[in-house]
């Protein structure tokens, strides 16, 4: 499940293209110009400093295209432009949105991986995200209309009721019933930021009626057994191992006993948790705000402590985990990208953990530094080694992130490479696309907490 293999051909021309963009002096939209070697030292800013304390106290949200000396104007133009080649712009090489007809409950709309010609809950719930954080109520609700109707099981003698199923066919018919509990992290998030940013409506878009439901499910499911996938028995449990306060890679049980019961590092969301403790369903509060505390707490566990890096999957305890369909993902790969994002937001959210995620931040940005920001590939062992030759703008655009808890003037060079790379196109622009669009809301500062109305 979720395997990202076939990304092996992941966007080597587009980051040749911005490497040579900024190796020959030429500045994005507005950009910055920089030359190479010493001069770009000399032209960098003086090192970032963390915030000491969290946008949810202070409601300042940084932005680290301005703090690096770009204009607010060609900032914000940016990010509107990307989003809309990456939802609304040529269908066929650059968006990964489409509609299709309207039901009962008014426009709907998916997010395609083009590359493995497939419907994802990652995608989704990360097209509704973006959509929130980019005040797009309309496409926000489309995409949220298609998941409900095709992918939320609402049928009570399904084993995963209550789940949405991870991966569909443009048709809507399901290829895996199973969940990927990332996906439902993402939906309830945005679907509470939604309620506090547009209120809520009737009906499916009662967003935070939607969302208890969600996280109600994550923690209770109680184990049901049946048919799943056209015919195979199951025992689908909840998404959260009660017992260690973790996300689990998958609530199957029979993948327990091949795979033991285990995580994805890039499933851990802290600053998520922090505000299902205070939003949710007040009955799992406590367990929320433990869960917070224990991913803080896994990610300097997960983590090699000399690179940074973290496996695909791990144990519950942080040792790498091999899958038995895939032994590599002991490595450092394409769902590892997002765990430094997810302590960055943390870092920038709430900084309750800014000592320790500051260094882990700078171990990881030194790492890559060391290998090359303009050059570096995607794929590693977590000691470092790398696995293959291809780059990934995903992965550029999660390191720059990381700069919002930096403290190293390295920060700037990748901060520096997602401005002047524009949004990706072509066949693998889905996975790239999405982690460039939410890079360029966190370092543009309009990645945001919306609170209740008191």
């Amino acid at each position: 499940m979720m395997n990202r293999e076939s990304r092996s051909l992941i966007v080597k021309l587009t980051l040749l293209t911005a490497i040579l963009f900024l190796g020959t002096g030429c500045g994005g939209a507005g950009g910055k110009s920089t030359s190479s070697g010493a001069d770009d030292a000399a032209k960098m800013p003086p090192a970032p400093k963390p915030a000491a304390k969290g946008a949810f106290e202070t409601g300042v949200y940084r932005n680290m295209f301005a703090e690096f000396g770009l204009d607010e104007k060609d900032i914000q133009k940016k990010l509107e432009d990307s989003y809309q080649q990456f939802f609304h712009g040529n269908p066929d090489t650059e968006a990964v949105m489409y509609k299709v007809d309207p039901n009962e409950n008014g426009p709907m709309a998916y997010i395609k991986d083009i590359g493995s010609n497939d419907i994802r809950s990652e995608g989704m719930s990360y097209g509704m995200m973006i959509s929130l954080q980019m005040d797009k109520q309309d496409d926000f609700n489309a995409i949220w209309n298609w998941a409900y109707t095709y992918m939320y099981h609402k049928d009570k003698s399904n084993p995963d009721y209550g789940y949405f199923a991870w991966q569909m066919r443009d048709d809507g018919t399901r290829m895996d019933d199973n969940p990927a509990p990332d996906g439902e992290e993402y939906f309830a998030m945005s679907l509470y930021f939604a309620a506090n940013r547009w209120g809520n409506g009737d009906g499916i878009y009662n967003y935070k009626k939607a969302a208890d439901q969600i996280l109600t499910d994550m923690v209770h499911r109680e184990d049901m057994t049946g048919p799943i996938n056209g015919g195979e028995t199951a025992t689908i449990t909840s998404l959260m191992n009660t017992e260690t306060y973790m996300i689990r890679f998958t609530p199957n049980r029979a993948n327990f006993e091949s795979n033991s019961d285990h995580t994805d590092p890039s499933y851990h969301l802290p600053a998520f948790y922090e505000l299902f403790a205070m939003w949710g369903p007040e009955a799992d509060r406590e367990f929320w705000k433990k869960a917070a505390q224990v991913s803080r707490d896994y990610f300097h566990t997960v983590t090699h402590p000399e690179t940074g890096l973290a496996p695909d999957y791990a144990s519950f305890d942080g040792k790498p985990v091999a899958a038995s369909w895939d032994a590599n993902t002991v490595d450092f790969r394409y769902d590892a990208f997002r765990t430094a994002m997810n302590w960055t937001m943390d870092c920038a959210w709430f900084a309750k953990d800014l000592e320790r995620q500051e260094a882990l931040t700078n171990r990881l940005q030194a790492f890559f530094a060391q290998e090359g920001v303009y050059s570096h590939v995607a794929k590693h062992t977590i000691a470092g080694e790398p696995v293959d030759e291809n780059r990934s703008i995903g992965l550029s655009a999660m390191n720059a992130t990381a700069g919002l808890c930096a403290s190293h003037e390295r920060a700037w060079e990748f901060i520096e490479l997602v401005w002047n790379t524009p949004m990706i196109t072509g066949k693998w622009r889905y996975y790239d696309g999405m982690l460039y669009m939410f890079g360029l809301l966190h370092l543009s500062g309009n990645y945001k907490i919306y609170k209740p109305s008191k």
